[in-house]
């Protein structure tokens, strides 16, 4: 195995960088040696143990946590597919097998493993599976971070427990969107307008767009109707953002809003327009 350590280290984590956990097992003191020379050229990894057999290595796991480990397969007493299953799929790593043996490279990808190293690898191999691990490790925490979030979302917008309001009290100051990862709290006053797409109501912000899972019946009734006023049966609008109606024809009308977007007024919603025209006489 080739270890020339020339090249500076290959990732500099600044205060905000989550340096990644590892761990390194091997029976081989000299194999593990080798992984842990390359492993601190990277300054974005703390090392959090070394073991030296399978049933050492599950403890280690279990207890350490880490992000991701590097796994010799045969070892005595308990090899490295015996220690993962010790471990539990839900609990386990990023894997990276290390082993001189390539008859077992099937069964590593069968344990979702992210690379399988041949010794001896050069630098440059080992570089390419430790960045393949690293991307896992980010796919993993971005899954999880989602997850959470739906979740939160999830609660924010459907407590079950919550006991019905009466409707004037009920109409919502602001609305919880979840959008690229993020929870947008939205002041209902900064919405131009919302249209249905599929599944999902778009809220059209700014120039921008937020995508929630809700429909459009149930979103209605949280919107307050001296604020927004629906006019099609995919469509509500901002009242503030009306500018005029046009004609459009067979006795249409298109609702033209202050940044010039032209929405359909449905034959449906012709009497509630006429109502707010009225009402602002």
């Amino acid at each position: 195995m080739k270890t020339t350590l020339l090249a500076p280290p290959v990732e500099a984590a600044g205060p905000a960088t989550h340096r990644l956990r590892a761990v390194i097992v091997d029976d081989e003191p000299a194999a593990r040696r080798g992984v842990r020379l390359l492993l601190e050229r990277d300054r974005g990894i703390d090392i959090v143990g070394e073991a030296s057999g399978g049933a050492e290595a599950a403890e280690m796991i279990k207890r350490e946590k880490p992000d991701l480990v590097f796994l010799d397969v045969q070892m005595p007493g308990c090899d490295g597919f015996e220690a993962l299953s010790k471990v539990g799929p839900a609990a386990s790593p990023a894997v990276v097998f290390v082993t001189a043996y390539d008859e077992h490279a099937l069964r590593a990808f069968e344990v979702n493993a992210v690379d399988y190293l041949l010794k001896p690898y050069d630098d440059a191999r080992f570089a390419a599976a430790l960045q393949r691990a690293k991307d896992e490790v980010r796919r993993r925490q971005a899954d999880s971070v989602n997850t959470r979030l739906t979740k939160l979302l999830d609660y924010l917008q459907h407590d079950a427990a919550r006991p019905p309001v009466p409707k004037d009290e009920s109409a919502a100051d602001r609305i919880l969107v979840k959008s690229s990862g993020e929870i947008f709290f939205l002041k209902a006053e900064e919405i131009d307008w919302i249209e249905a797409e599929g599944d999902y109501m778009k809220f059209h912000v700014g120039g921008r767009a937020h995508l929630m899972r809700e429909t459009m019946a149930r979103l209605e009734t949280r919107l307050d109707p001296k604020r927004f006023i629906r006019i099609h049966r995919s469509t509500i609008v901002n009242i503030d953002r009306l500018r005029k109606l046009s004609p459009s024809f067979a006795g249409e009308y298109a609702v033209i809003l202050h940044d010039g977007t032209k929405l359909k007024l449905s034959r449906g919603y012709h009497e509630r327009i006429a109502t707010l025209l009225k009402q602002s006489l």
